[in-house]
């Protein structure tokens, strides 16, 4: 799924929308992006030493997550908006620098809807980056009106 598929399930827009690519496999949803350098969560973290903050990881795995779940139950032409209900177990092992590409290996552990349970995990080559459980309330776009 490219970023304009993506766009279709996700509300994110740029500069907010923080993922290439996606694809979805075994109940495994596999998003990636490459830092350029000329983001905009760099430009102050830090100068002369960019590094990507653990809060952009987390949103970047968030919203790898949030691909998997539309495809669970959800109805063509209804639209859903997924809002972040937590983060559990967070852990940042390695840095995230400009010309890497992160992968984001994300799995559903559990749902009650409208809750989403999930495990990420973010690596830069084979190394783990980032890795935490989330979870989210999916609703009905139209309902929450």
């Amino acid at each position: 799924m490219d970023k304009n598929e993506i766009k279709n399930i996700l509300p994110h827009r740029e500069p907010m929308l923080l993922l290439d690519d996606v694809v979805l496999q075994d109940g495994i949803s596999i998003g990636s992006y490459t830092i350029r350098g000329d983001e905009f969560f760099l430009q102050g973290h830090f100068p002369g030493n960019p590094v990507v903050p653990g809060v952009i990881l987390c949103e970047m795995m968030a919203q790898s997550s949030c691909l998997l779940v539309s495809t669970d139950n959800m109805q063509p032409g209804e639209e859903y908006t997924p809002y972040f209900t937590g983060l559990n177990k967070v852990r940042f092992k390695n840095k995230v620098l400009p010309g890497d590409t992160v992968k984001f290996y994300c799995s559903l552990i559990s749902k009650k809807e409208p809750f989403y349970f999930i495990k990420g995990e973010g690596f830069v080559n084979e190394t783990l980056c980032v890795s935490g459980e989330l979870s989210f309330a999916v609703i009905n776009s139209a309902s929450s009106t």
